[in-house]
C-alpha cells in the first residue's frame, strides 16, 4: 500500500493575475500515484500560497470519492469543494513518448515481456508496483509523467541496472517491461524483497556491524570499481533479504555515473555516515537539510545516543566508519572517474 504522503504529486501553482493578490485564481496539477491520473485543483492564492503544495492535502479529502471521469475540482478558500469538472479540455496529462524497443540498442539484451502479462497486486510507492508474472512477485517501476528531468531519470536507471553485474547486495534487475500495442519501453522490473525498508523497521530489530560491513563494500564496488555514484543511499532505499539475511540497495533513479550528473553533497560516503547516523539514533532532522548544505563533520563531530537495537556497541560502528572514510578521501573523484570497469 502506497503511504498517504507519498500518494500525491503536485505539478506547482499556476497563477492567473498577481499571486500577492489573495483573490487570483490558481490552478494546481496534482498527480494522483494511486489511481494514476493527473487532477486539476482549482482555487484562489489565498488557499494556494507559492511552493507549499496545499493542494495535495486539499485533494487528499476527496480524491476517493471522485468519479474517474473527474478532471478536475474547485475549492473554497476553507478547502471544501464547491464543484467539479468532466471537460476534457481540464485534462493536462502530458503524452509520454516511450521509445520502441526496437531503437534501444542499448537494452537489446535484455529480457522483455508484455505489460498484459503482469498481475498488479498492490502499490508499493510513487511509481512502483507489486506484479506477479509466472508465479513470480516482482517490482514493477514505471514513470507515466512527461517531465524531462523524470523521463531522463527513468531511462539512465534502466540502463544501468541492467548493466550491474550480479551483485549480493543489490536487488536484481529482471527485465524490460512493454507496452502491448508498439513494444514500447515503459519501465522494467526487479526482484521483490518483502518486508519493507530499513526506514520503516522494527527499531527493536537488531542492525547489524555486517550490514554496515557490506553497505561501505558495496559503495567501494559501486564508486570505485564502476564508476556509479549511487547518490541516494538513505535507510528508504535499503531492504533486507530475508532469505539471505544480506543488505540490499535499490533505487539508483539519482544514480551517475559519469563526471556529469554528479550533483553536491549527494555522494555516497557522506550518504552512508548519515545514513547509519539516522538508523542509529532515530534522528531525522538532517534529512529537511538540502544535500548542499549538508556535510558529514555536521554527525561526526556530535555525540549519537542510541535509539535502535544494536548487535554490537555504538562504538564499533562509528570507529569502523571513520577508519572507512579515512580510505575514501584520498584523490576520490580520481579514483571514481578512472573506474576500470565502468558500463558503457
Amino acid at each position: 500500500m502506497i503511504k498517504p504522503q507519498d500518494r500525491f504529486y503536485s505539478e506547482g501553482q499556476s497563477y492567473f493575475g498577481p499571486r500577492e493578490n489573495p483573490r487570483t485564481q490558481t490552478h494546481c496539477n496534482v498527480w494522483d500515484w494511486d489511481q494514476l491520473r493527473l487532477i486539476k485543483v482549482k482555487g484562489t492564492a489565498k488557499l494556494f500560497p507559492p511552493d507549499e503544495d496545499v493542494e495535495n492535502s486539499v485533494l487528499a479529502k476527496f480524491a476517493d470519492y471522485l468519479s474517474p471521469e473527474v478532471r478536475a475540482i474547485t475549492v473554497d478558500d476553507e478547502g471544501l469543494l464547491t464543484g467539479v469538472s468532466t471537460d476534457p479540455k481540464e485534462d493536462d496529462t502530458v503524452f509520454v513518448g516511450y521509445l520502441p524497443f526496437s531503437l534501444c540498442q542499448s537494452l537489446a539484451d535484455c529480457a522483455t515481456i508484455y505489460f498484459s502479462q503482469l498481475q498488479e497486486l498492490d502499490r508499493l510507492g510513487a511509481g512502483v508496483d507489486l506484479v506477479s508474472y509466472d508465479d513470480q512477485r516482482l517490482a514493477f517501476k514505471f514513470n507515466p509523467l512527461g517531465m524531462p528531468r523524470r523521463l531522463q531519470m527513468a531511462w539512465k536507471e534502466m540502463n544501468l541496472l541492467s548493466k550491474i553485474p550480479p551483485h549480493p547486495n543489490i536487488v536484481p534487475f529482471d527485465r524490460i517491461i512493454l507496452e502491448d500495442v508498439e513494444s514500447r519501453v515503459i519501465g522494467f522490473t526487479t526482484k521483490y524483497i518483502p518486508g519493507g525498508t530499513l526506514e520503516d523497521a522494527d527499531p527493536k530489530m537488531p542492525f547489524r556491524f555486517e550490514w554496515l560491513q557490506q553497505l561501505t563494500r558495496l559503495v567501494d564496488f559501486l564508486n570505485l570499481e564502476l564508476g556509479i555514484m549511487h547518490q541516494d543511499i538513505a535507510p528508504r532505499n535499503l531492504l533486507v533479504d530475508p532469505d539471505t539475511g544480506k543488505i540490499l540497495l535499490f533505487d539508483f533513479d539519482w544514480a551517475a555515473n559519469e563526471e556529469e550528473g554528479l550533483m553536491d553533497g549527494r555522494d555516497d560516503v557522506s550518504s552512508v555516515v548519515f545514513t547509519l547516523y539516522e538508523i542509529i539514533t532515530n534522528d531525522t532532522h538532517f534529512t529537511s537539510i538540502p544535500h548542499w548544505e549538508r556535510n558529514i563533520d555536521m554527525v561526526q563531530t556530535i555525540e549519537w545516543p542510541c535509539h535502535r537495537e544494536l548487535d554490537s556497541d555504538v562504538s564499533k560502528f562509528r570507529n569502523f566508519l571513520n577508519e572507512w572514510v579515512a580510505t575514501r578521501t584520498d584523490k576520490a573523484m580520481e579514483r571514481y572517474l578512472n573506474a576500470p570497469k565502468r558500463p558503457t
